[in-house]
């Protein structure tokens, strides 16, 4: 079985020798509550600064695509999707905010951050 990260494919980064931020907006990110089997939405916003790497656009609407039917908590999904992008790219640094829609009269916000070894955050 194809693995989501799998889905992931990457580029190389034009201006390796800059630090530069680039972030990418998904607002139309859908999985499944485990608890309930009801559809969670959210705005995902991913921000990094890369080094050799930078993701193809396409591939990761193909991977976010991937949890539309996969029953996961806000926190794992959060967590799971910026450990596969850090994975991939080996960013310089790297946070990802899961805006969370309003459900039972509570919404969300999630935010996984990455910030490679000897290195400041940008």
């Amino acid at each position: 079985m194809e693995k989501l990260i799998d889905r992931l494919e990457t580029f190389p980064n034009p201006k390796p020798e800059r630090d530069y931020v680039i972030e990418h907006t998904c607002p139309e990110f859908t999985a499944v509550c485990p608890k309930t089997g009801q559809p969670d939405f959210a705005t995902l916003v991913l921000t990094y600064v890369p080094d050799r790497l930078c993701v193809e656009l396409k591939s990761l609407k193909m991977y976010l695509w991937g949890y539309r039917n996969e029953g996961i908590y806000y926190e794992a999904v959060t967590n799971r999707i910026a450990d596969d992008l850090v994975k991939a790219m080996k960013p310089r640094s790297l946070t990802l905010v899961g805006r969370f829609g309003v459900r039972g009269g509570i919404s969300s916000v999630v935010t996984a951050s990455y910030t490679k070894a000897g290195r400041r955050r940008a």
